[in-house]
């Protein structure tokens, strides 16, 4: 016998998507806020590692946010929960894993070089 249950997890999945828009705008803000910083820090001795751990919190918040809404999506989809958070457990992690390390060697390189580094438009 199939098992449909009865009422999908609409709720979960706008949850789940409200979590990590809120978190990657305060992802976005703290982010803003530590790359305005850099200048006046030049003088100091500054870690690049101590700006990542300001973004810990709302890295997690996305990660938990991306993992709700895939897994509730799945679920939506006709999956079974265990199968759903089974899916969307691993690969949000995974995801979220390889996007924390690529920020931070990111922020690491336009700390050394600078911003312009960055700017793929400019032939200079």
């Amino acid at each position: 016998m199939y098992y449909f249950p009865l009422q999908p997890p609409y709720f979960l999945l706008l949850v789940g998507f409200l979590a990590a828009l809120t978190s990657g705008l305060a992802l976005s803000g703290t982010l803003k806020v530590i790359v305005q910083k850099w200048p006046s820090d030049r003088t100091e001795n500054t870690k690049p590692r101590s700006a990542l751990k300001q973004l810990v919190v709302p890295f997690i918040g996305i990660t938990a946010g991306v993992c709700l809404f895939l897994s509730s999506g799945l679920e939506i989809f006709g999956f079974p929960s265990l199968l759903a958070l089974g899916v969307g457990l691993p690969v949000s992690l995974l995801t979220c894993l390889l996007v924390w390390l690529q920020l931070g060697s990111m922020l690491t390189f336009a700390e050394r070089r600078g911003m312009q580094s960055l700017d793929l438009d400019s032939f200079s």
